[in-house]
């Protein structure tokens, strides 16, 4: 029964379990989202003061500043410098998301959100896509959408509807918000990401396994400030069967009545169960 309703479940489109905006974009390009990854966004957040909801202080640009409480990451304004940081700490192991919050008014060009190793270099000099410019990071230029590898764009991402692999998209790229959430998953060595409550699908295949991927961003604009924050993970076990209840009577609900969780015919301790707790 676990299987079947696993299996349900991950044939919900991300936009039925979180209401994505319906003005988005984004929102005619989601897919839908697996059970494992749609509990991890509906549970309860991690306590205060994770490590990794941090920026590390090494493993950065010296043109970036680090806040006191190391959430956030300035950039100097300096010229002819393309500039990195990446997460204080990283994982070798399950599905983790974080949350980066970089205002669309303050990237510029080469804005970059993705993951990388720590051999991957944090600073050169001039204009570049630093996270994705080697072998060892991968990563989504917010501005014109490419995707980042190698030192070489790879294609736009997330894909237009109608495109065929190696064809070129004469659409615009889409304007990417505040908030972009990281979706790694260490296990299947995927990388994907989430705006607007869309998950737009795996950008990123064949990460390396067992090696320790940090969050990371690159940036060339004076004045730039990103925050990062680490909403949860998961092991790779299979989602627990009460878990999986419990997100289906969420999806039948709606977003409008998730509160009202006291009205259903259950003891009061699985009425507090449902909850919803984001």
């Amino acid at each position: 029964m676990g299987l079947a309703l696993s299996g349900w479940l991950g044939g919900i489109p991300a936009k039925m379990k979180k209401d994505a905006p319906s003005s988005s974009s984004f929102l005619p390009l989601s897919i839908p989202t697996s059970s494992r990854l749609s509990l991890l966004l509906n549970s309860f957040p991690i306590a205060p003061g994770d490590p990794r909801c941090r920026w590390s202080p090494t493993h950065c640009s010296p043109h970036f500043l680090l806040s006191p409480c190391g959430e956030e990451v300035t950039r100097a304004p300096t010229q002819q410098s393309s500039d990195g940081a990446r997460g204080e700490k990283g994982e070798r192991g399950g599905l983790h998301v974080w949350e980066v919050l970089w205002s669309p008014a303050h990237r510029g060009s080469h804005a970059v959100i993705g993951v990388s190793t720590e051999h991957c270099p944090l600073q050169t000099s001039g204009y570049t896509a630093l996270v994705g410019g080697d072998s060892q990071s991968w990563g989504w230029e917010l501005t014109t959408n490419q995707l980042w590898h190698a030192g070489r764009a790879l294609r736009r991402y997330p894909g237009e509807r109608g495109v065929q692999a190696g064809e070129r998209s004469v659409s615009p790229p889409h304007p990417v918000p505040e908030h972009v959430l990281l979706v790694l998953d260490t296990d299947a060595g995927t990388l994907g990401y989430m705006v607007d409550d869309c998950f737009l699908g795996v950008a990123f295949k064949d990460l390396p396994r067992g090696v320790e991927l940090f969050p990371a961003v690159s940036s060339v604009r004076g004045g730039a400030s990103i925050r990062l924050c680490y909403l949860n993970g998961a092991t790779r076990e299979p989602p627990a069967l009460m878990a999986l209840c419990g997100l289906s009577i969420h999806v039948s609900m709606g977003k409008e009545r998730e509160t009202q969780t006291d009205r259903l015919p259950l003891p009061l301790p699985l009425q507090r169960y449902l909850l919803p707790s984001i």
